[in-house]
């Protein structure tokens, strides 16, 4: 090209980026919300719901609540909080999959990326209008004391902003907090006019707010040696591996807990020392 203008616009072509592909909302049964886009999950990656042993009550409302969504009835937002490795997200995926049998093309799970949680309110309002039901979930969400910004905008989100949520779509969150903001020991003393709130409780109460807004809240807690060992027995057996409960608890013992996430990392060295691979 030797017309210099024709340069200069092919040049400026090739360094901008592509345009955006809008996201198709039905084509899959999960979605991976990030700041640089969504990309599509053809297979959400899911335990079978009888594996999940030692959470039998909080399962059952959490199934429940997402037959309940992916049917078009009312369903509440979900706070699925407590000890690390617990199954709670682990839960919210099975729950998922378990409601997209019958019917798939009813319900999808959309993931948010750490980096994208700024941008739900622009995700909530493009779901609005899909002819589909979401589950928007937010993995291990945590605020630090400071960052009281972001906390209040979910907050306004679930409840209390000027605009209606979306119909179509709940938010499902887990956290190792009950709170989900950050809490010190401090908010117990009572302050002094210098050392903080003339109110202690109002501090209290504007930490606890968030997690006030979510319609189920379920606790999820460090299992009793006994449930651990009924969830070693069922991934076991469900991947064909032999075990002893000696061997079970001295994995359990070396990590310092006992969890279904233990317990799933130690069938997994069996399968290894095994040669075989996990289902």
């Amino acid at each position: 090209m030797s017309d210099p203008l024709e340069r200069i616009a092919a040049a400026l072509e090739r360094l901008a980026p592509p345009l955006a592909v809008p996201t198709d909302w039905h084509a899959a049964p999960g979605y991976v919300h990030a700041a640089a886009g969504t990309r599509a999950v053809a297979v959400i990656d899911a335990p079978a719901l009888d594996l999940l042993r030692g959470i039998e009550a909080q399962k059952a409302t959490v199934v429940a609540n997402v037959a309940r969504l992916a049917q078009g009835a009312t369903a509440h937002d979900m706070l699925l909080w407590g000890a690390r490795g617990m199954g709670k997200s682990a839960l919210l995926r099975a729950a998922v999959a378990a409601a997209q049998r019958d019917a798939p093309e009813r319900l999808a799970l959309v993931q948010i990326a750490p980096d994208a949680l700024s941008s739900l309110p622009l995700l909530l309002e493009s779901l609005r209008s899909v002819e589909r039901r979401f589950l928007v979930f937010i993995d291990d969400l945590g605020f630090e004391s400071g960052d009281a910004q972001a906390a209040r905008a979910l907050r306004s989100w679930l409840e209390g902003g000027v605009e209606a949520r979306p119909g179509n779509v709940r938010l499902a969150v887990t956290s190792n907090r009950r709170a989900i903001v950050e809490r010190h020991l401090s908010e117990q003393a009572i302050f002094s006019e210098q050392e903080g709130p003339i109110n202690p409780r109002d501090a209290v109460d504007d930490k606890l707010a968030l997690a006030d807004r979510f319609g189920l809240s379920l606790g999820f807690h460090a299992c009793s040696q006994d449930d651990y060992l009924a969830i070693v027995a069922g991934y076991a057996e469900a991947n064909g591996l032999g075990w002893t409960e000696s061997e079970a608890l001295s994995w359990s013992k070396r990590r310092g807990s006992r969890s279904g996430r233990v317990a799933w990392q130690f069938v997994a060295e069996l399968a290894g020392r095994a040669g075989k691979a996990l289902a």
